[in-house]
């Protein structure tokens, strides 16, 4: 199969890029904005043609979310028409796509893990932009699998846990928001399983992927400082009315995956395993 990637520089793309060396039995178009500008309709289509692709995995997103309350257009071009451009194009060919999505879909009332099939209700413009995105891949492309993912982490670009070892190794005191709840997700581990759906068909329809296990932002942060052996910085909890935000964060996140697991028959590691690996990398 000849498969486009977009959004090849990003924390997934990366990690994409690492995992098709041991996946040689497809040809990989591995595209950024320089390469393909996914919110040219005929650009997107000119490219799938003349490739002759046959799948498509979306890592491509604005991912800004505070930034995107003062830029709503741009977020929703990127997070929403561009994906259904995707879709179209793929659906001329026969083929599938994978569209990455997010918890932010959710409002975050929930007390239990939320279902692919719980109603939902973003309250940010990157949440709503996410969300017609899904819709756009699911009407445009017939063969089309949304996978939700939350609080994305990895060795590659700006993320959380990079963030929170500088931070540490900076300051003598930190406050982090501890009445977030959800799960990390190691962009290694996501990859994984994209690369599992891929071997097996695309099974169309919308799953949930995270690491195991459910930790807030606080918990979070102690356990990397704990894993990269920072011991000066005091970690203290915040409320979240104690931090505010321009965008709405989900209070409650967490993310059932047992239809992605009995699906494609993956298991998922525990969220400090994962970390504890991407951290020993970091520290290299």
């Amino acid at each position: 199969m000849n498969i486009l990637i977009t959004g090849c520089n990003g924390q997934l793309g990366n990690e994409m890029q690492l995992l098709e060396q041991q996946h040689t039995a497809h040809t990989y178009y591995n595209t950024d904005v320089a390469d393909l500008d996914i919110t040219d309709r005929e650009a997107v289509g000119r490219f799938v043609s003349e490739h002759e692709i046959d799948g498509i995995v979306n890592c491509a997103a604005y991912t800004a979310v505070d930034k995107a309350e003062d830029n709503k257009s741009l977020c929703h071009l990127l997070n929403a028409t561009a994906p259904g451009y995707l879709a179209e194009a793929i659906e001329k060919r026969g083929g599938w796509m994978i569209q990455i999505s997010t918890d932010y879909v959710f409002d975050g009332t929930n007390h239990t893990p939320y279902v692919e099939t719980d109603p939902v209700c973003p309250n940010s413009t990157y949440g709503r932009t996410k969300l017609a995105g899904e819709e756009a891949v699911l009407s445009a492309c017939s063969r089309s699998m949304i996978i939700r993912t939350a609080w994305l982490y990895s060795t590659f670009g700006n993320n959380f846990v990079k963030t929170m070892i500088r931070l540490g190794q900076e300051k003598p005191e930190l406050g982090v928001i501890f009445d977030q709840i959800g799960t990390p997700t190691y962009a290694r581990d996501l990859a994984v399983a994209i690369f599992a759906a891929i071997g097996q068909g695309i099974e169309p329809g919308v799953y949930h992927f995270s690491n195991e296990g459910v930790i807030s932002w606080y918990d979070f942060t102690k356990a990397i400082h704990r894993l990269a052996g920072i011991t000066s910085c005091r970690v203290r909890p915040l409320h979240t009315s104690e931090y505010p935000t321009p965008a709405s964060r989900p209070h409650y996140s967490v993310l059932d995956k047992t239809k992605i697991k009995q699906t494609y028959g993956i298991e998922i590691p525990y969220w400090e395993e994962s970390l504890r690996a991407c951290i020993e990398c970091l520290l290299k």
